[in-house]
C-alpha cells in the first residue's frame, strides 16, 4: 500500500547502505544535543514540568533506537508542548501505526489522563491493516507497565468513527496522516470523527508533508504532499478554527519534487537505489504543525 508507508516505516536495510544511514542519523542525533532544547520550540517553555516528564519518557529503556534516530526530525517534545499536552487529559491519537508516538502519549498521560489510539479497522479486507493493528496490539502487550491503561478504538469512515465518548477528549492528534485519508477519499469523514470526539474547547494537533503551494493539490495526495491550505480548509469544513502555525517541523532542504513523492525521503527511502546519501543529508519531509479549536458554542 504505497500511501501507507509513512506508518510502515523504514524496512531494513543491508550493506553499506545500513552503515551510510547510521552515521548519517548519528550525526544528526549528535547535533541536535549540542543544540540546546530551550532554544527550539516556538516560544513554548521547554522546562516546564511537562516537558520535564517528557523528556524522561523520551530517553526511556522502551525505545528503541531507530525510534530516537527520529526524534531529530520530528521533534516531538517541542511539538507536544506546543500543541498544549498536559498529563491530565484524555487524548486520541489517529492511526498510531507502529506506535512512535505511543511510546511517548500513553505512557505520559497514563497515570492522570486517558489515551485512546484510533486505530485501523480490525475486520478490514486488507492485509497491511489487519497486520498493522497486530504489530500494535503486540507492542501493548509486551509492555503492560507503561500501556495497560490504552484504549484501542477503531476507525474506518463511513461506517466506524466512534473514536472515542463524544465531546470526551481534549485533545486530538495526528501525524502524517491526511494524505493517506485523501488517498483513500475519506479526509471529511476523518475531520468530522476527531471534532465529534473532542470537548468544546478541545485542541486538534496536526502534522503533515507541507506540498508545494504553487503546484496544485492532487485530490488524492498522490506524492504524500498536502498543501497547507488546503488541510486548513478541509479542517474548517468540519468546524475547527485555526489557532496556530508552526514552523518546528519545517525543512528547508525538502524539494517535493522526487520521482517516488515523499517515501523518496527518509525514513522509508523509496528510491534508495538512487542517490541515498543525498536523501540521508536531506532528512525527512518539510512537515506543517497545525494548531485548531473546537468552538466553544
Amino acid at each position: 500500500m504505497k500511501n501507507m508507508r509513512d506508518i510502515a516505516g523504514m524496512r531494513g536495510r543491508r550493506g553499506n547502505r545500513v552503515t551510510t544511514i547510521r552515521a548519517v542519523l548519528c550525526a544528526a542525533a549528535v547535533a541536535m544535543l549540542i543544540l540546546p532544547l530551550h532554544a527550539r520550540g516556538d516560544g513554548v517553555d521547554l522546562d516546564s514540568a511537562s516537558a520535564v516528564k517528557l523528556k524522561q519518557i523520551m530517553q526511556g529503556e522502551h525505545r528503541t533506537q531507530k525510534s530516537r534516530d527520529r526524534d531529530v526530525y520530528r521533534h516531538p517534545l517541542e511539538t507536544l508542548m506546543w500543541f498544549g499536552l498536559r498529563e491530565e487529559m484524555t487524548i486520541v491519537e489517529i492511526f498510531p501505526g507502529g506506535g512512535w508516538y505511543t511510546a511517548l502519549l500513553a505512557p505520559f498521560v497514563r497515570e492522570k489522563g486517558h489515551y485512546y489510539g484510533a486505530g485501523f479497522d480490525r475486520e478490514s479486507s486488507v492485509d497491511f491493516f489487519r497486520k498493522a493493528v497486530k504489530r500494535l496490539d503486540d507492542k501493548l502487550a509486551a509492555d503492560p507497565a507503561r500501556y495497560d491503561k490504552v484504549i484501542i478504538t477503531e476507525l474506518a469512515p463511513p461506517h466506524k468513527t466512534a473514536i472515542a465518548p463524544p465531546a470526551s477528549a481534549d485533545m486530538v492528534l495526528t501525524f502524517r496522516n491526511v494524505h493517506n485519508w485523501m488517498a483513500g477519499g475519506y479526509e471529511d469523514g476523518v475531520f468530522a470523527a476527531m471534532y465529534a470526539a473532542l470537548k468544546p474547547g478541545g485542541v486538534l494537533g496536526l502534522v503533515e508533508h507541507r506540498g508545494d503551494p504553487s503546484v496544485p493539490q492532487d485530490a488524492k495526495a498522490k506524492s504524500g504532499y498536502v498543501n497547507e491550505d488546503a488541510v486548513i480548509a478541509m479542517a474548517q469544513r468540519a468546524g475547527f478554527k485555526l489557532l496556530g502555525r508552526s514552523e518546528i517541523n519545517a525543512n528547508a532542504k525538502d524539494s517535493k519534487d522526487y520521482p517516488k513523492g515523499v517515501w523518496t525521503l527518509p525514513p522509508t527511502l523509496g528510491d534508495a537505489t538512487q542517490s541515498s546519501d543525498r536523501y540521508l543529508a536531506i532528512g525527512e519531509s518539510d512537515r506543517m504543525t497545525l494548531k485548531f479549536i473546537k468552538p466553544r458554542h
